[in-house]
């Protein structure tokens, strides 16, 4: 700070002995000159640096970036310019000594520059996020980005107003002791709300899920599907839509508390289990072969690997068998499932292999 000082002191006696040519007896002309002196070389160097601009930015038109980022340009010339005239105030108001007006302008110049240096941060993250975001076919980048642009603002600007108030010398603790109470309340006022958000993010960082996934529903209304598509994941809430058409809203905050069951996140390709029952006398080679040629008709399973049949258990009125067969796709597991049940049924119609159910003998003892 003492070479600044001494560096400004050193300027105004130049100044002062390059205006000897001008001497007059009225301190006011002197004055003048001062500012015209000062203004001009201001504007000079401005030409400079305007010029300079331009050429880099002419010459630079080859490449794609540049051309892309030209509002880039125009951002560097607010700052380039804001930081001339603060360099030029500061000379002006050494020179004349007058510190209200030094405190006025250095307050008014930390709120010019907070505008530019925004707009120069929010095309730094349109960069980014062509790079970055561009490259996923989820939406959540383009969320965190968004996010991004609209916080650093306001945390400028916050920043800003602070700075240009202590420089005027407005005690601003008062201000920040009142926000915080302010702070407090609002977040016990609006916990639900805030945690839904705290966890929206975490949501994006985490990625349970995506866009597109179909995941397991377990707020669905009695007796419609239990299972749907995500369509939107909001800061506060996901949107699912359910395979009966069924759009359920769910806030995030009970999301992250549940388990979450994605059929898609990992592949497309499932494996699907079917139950279904054969009396003791049935021959159960021949039952896991009719089950097996059913399961590979179906045109959407998979070839590899193969459909298998299991024996579960041994049930009080029939052996439990298990249909395991993998399909390309997880949207078609309920039409898997119908698909089997019906087709099984008609094969053991053909081959005579009994579907038990329940049932009781009776004997009739007469004394």
């Amino acid at each position: 700070m003492d070479q600044i000082n001494s560096l400004l002191i050193m300027l105004k006696a130049k100044v002062n002995a390059s205006l000897l040519f001008f001497k007059s007896d009225s301190s006011i002309i002197n004055n003048l000159y001062i500012f015209i002196l000062i203004a001009g070389v201001t504007y000079v160097c401005w030409l400079c640096i305007s010029l300079t601009l331009s050429f880099v930015l002419k010459r630079s038109e080859k490449y794609e970036f540049i051309k892309i980022n030209e509002s880039a340009y125009k951002t560097i010339r607010k700052i380039c310019a804001y930081l001339l005239y603060m360099l030029s105030g500061t000379v002006v108001i050494q020179i004349y000594e007058i510190e209200l007006i030094e405190r006025i302008f250095y307050a008014a110049l930390i709120l010019m520059i907070a505008k530019p240096l925004v707009d120069f941060i929010n095309i730094m993250l349109d960069i980014l996020e062509k790079k970055v975001a561009a490259k996923t076919d989820t939406d959540l980048d383009d969320i965190i980005f968004n996010l991004l642009k609209k916080f650093s603002g306001v945390i400028i600007f916050l920043l800003a107003i602070i700075s240009s108030l202590g420089i005027i010398g407005v005690n601003i603790m008062p201000f920040v002791a009142g926000a915080g109470v302010a702070g407090v309340a609002i977040g016990f006022a609006a916990k639900d709300t805030l945690s839904n958000l705290i966890a929206g993010v975490l949501l994006i960082v985490d990625r349970p899920f995506e866009v597109g996934d179909r995941i397991e529903v377990w707020s669905a209304p009695s007796g419609s599907s239990t299972w749907g598509d995500v369509i939107d994941i909001g800061l506060r809430a996901t949107k699912i839509k359910t395979t009966d058409n069924i759009i359920i809203i769910i806030p995030n905050n009970e999301i992250m508390t549940r388990d979450i069951v994605n059929y898609t996140l990992n592949s497309a390709a499932i494996r699907v289990r079917v139950n279904i029952g054969v009396a003791y006398e049935t021959d159960i080679d021949k039952a896991k072969e009719a089950i097996v040629k059913v399961a590979e008709s179906c045109e959407w399973s998979s070839k590899t690997p193969k459909p298998k049949v299991v024996v579960r258990n041994f049930g009080e009125t029939a052996v439990d068998l298990q249909l395991r067969v993998w399909i390309d796709e997880a949207r078609m597991r309920m039409s898997t499932i119908s698909y089997i049940t019906d087709n099984v049924k008609l094969a053991f119609d053909e081959t005579g292999i009994e579907i038990p159910y329940p049932r009781r003998d009776i004997y009739m003892i007469k004394d």
